[in-house]
């Protein structure tokens, strides 16, 4: 018994000194020093007079009020309502994402240790040099080559959601190119510097599902298979093809859709959306073939009411041999996060997860060397979690069964990232350049190329 109390008396003086020691090390952290950089780095774009966030981080009398504020959304991590808005999971499948500005472990500490140490300003002469904004660049993936603006609609405040089609809009191309990456923004006449409240707020476009159409002597569209183009959803990044690909904009094409979303803001609010074409050189002759493909399921979506953690499942075989250039969960207002594995014969491997938020969408574009290679007859394998319990803040009315359709209120359960196929050559080039990149040695492994380090990918000579 002496023993038993000796040891509980130890074991609490010693979780009584753990606030003592996180004291002091919070004590370290300044606004200057520690947090004024990761403000630049993944908050200011949005957060500053004129950009889309509802409040400036930029100065310390800006960001110390709203510290609490910070240390609650950034700590969410992958779930939605994060900032910054970014929901890949970091404990599981593949890590390596273009322009990624999520936080990790020590930056999210540092938000916390600063706002409950009293938000110490610490010296200016630690401070990095402010960032200078061009508002005159809307375009995050730079400046276009080409920018097709849609027509003016106006939603009024109060009134109920709208679908529909908007006017097909000539892009006034007089040759064929082909696009390197694609942009889709909202400019409304919403003054963002009077704005507070979620990014739903800001915008009256939810999403738009469009394509392209050849357009005859008449301007009328011409009958045949247009292949869709990324959708474009709120708050979303921009789309980036692979190097080595590109979709093909022909002359004489418009723009056109049938599914339009449009919402009430709170505000009567004129608005359009723009298109933003970045082209590749006139003599770039694609090397892959870009894959109009995804995974999916609307026909087995059953959501119950008041229940979370609810799954669905969607399984594909791949055709050919695919690189996938970005994973894009598309789920609706239950959505809470998707996980994409790939099976290849007694290998199953997650190459991602994320959480999932309707009202800020995001595509993620894996960095070059990470890109998942997969054999012909691979098995991809998606599982979306749903939650329709009133501690889901998307949800109008969680008493209520949701299947397949296009509102909020019912559910879509798709994977719409990008992705191009490859002949047996260029498979094989593509393992050997991943291995090279890498550094790989024969018993080493990389998720998302499971014969990367498989002794038999050269090709075996035919005795013929």
């Amino acid at each position: 018994m002496k023993t038993s109390n000796k040891a509980l008396l130890l074991g609490l003086l010693s979780f009584l000194a753990l606030p003592a020691i996180s004291f002091g090390q919070a004590a370290e952290i300044t606004f200057h020093k520690d947090i004024e950089p990761i403000l630049q780095r993944s908050c200011q774009h949005c957060h500053r007079i004129g950009g889309g966030g509802p409040m400036p981080l930029v100065t310390y009398d800006e960001v110390a009020p709203f510290a609490g504020l910070i240390e609650y959304k950034t700590g969410l991590r992958d779930r939605a309502g994060v900032m910054p808005p970014w929901y890949i999971e970091k404990n599981i499948g593949i890590q390596a994402y273009k322009d990624d500005p999520s936080l990790n472990d020590e930056e999210i500490a540092a938000f916390s240790a600063w706002a409950r140490n009293g938000t110490p300003e610490g010296d200016p002469a630690d401070a990095p040099e402010p960032l200078v904004f061009d508002d005159s660049i809307k375009w995050k993936a730079g400046m276009p080559d080409l920018i097709v603006k849609l027509e003016e609609v106006t939603k009024l405040a109060g009134t109920a959601d709208w679908w529909g089609e908007i006017k097909t809009t000539p892009t006034g191309m007089t040759e064929d190119r082909y696009v390197k990456s694609v942009e889709v923004i909202e400019v409304n006449d919403v003054d963002m510097t009077k704005m507070a409240g979620t990014v739903g707020g800001r915008y009256i476009f939810h999403h738009m599902l469009w394509g392209t159409a050849q357009l005859d002597s008449e301007g009328n569209i011409e009958r045949g298979f247009n292949a869709p183009w990324p959708v474009h959803e709120v708050g979303r990044n921009a789309d980036i093809f692979d190097d080595n690909t590109g979709r093909l904009l022909r002359a004489g094409s418009a723009i056109v859709s049938d599914s339009i979303h449009l919402h009430a803001n709170g505000r009567d609010t004129t608005g359009h959306l723009e298109i933003g074409f970045i082209f590749h050189d006139r003599d770039f002759e694609p090397k892959y073939r870009d894959s109009i493909n995804f995974t999916g399921n609307g026909v087995d979506i059953s959501i119950v009411p008041n229940k979370a953690d609810q799954e669905l499942h969607a399984y594909g075989i791949l055709q050919a041999h695919t690189k996938i250039i970005s994973f894009e969960p598309h789920l609706h207002a239950p959505g809470d996060r998707m996980c994409v594995e790939a099976i290849w014969g007694h290998q199953v491997e997650t190459l991602a997860c994320a959480g999932y938020d309707h009202n800020w969408v995001r595509t993620y574009q894996y960095e070059d060397y990470a890109a998942p290679l997969l054999p012909k007859g691979t098995i991809i394998h998606i599982t979306g979690y749903m939650n329709n319990t009133a501690s889901n803040a998307n949800i109008p009315d969680p008493r209520n069964w949701q299947g397949s359709g296009n509102r909020s209120v019912q559910n879509m359960f798709l994977d719409l990232g990008i992705r191009v196929t490859m002949n047996e050559e260029q498979f094989l080039e593509a393992m050997a350049e991943s291995r090279e990149v890498l550094n790989m040695g024969p018993n080493d492994h990389v998720i998302g190329c499971p014969l990367c380090g498989a002794p038999l990918v050269s090709p075996i000579e035919s005795e013929e």
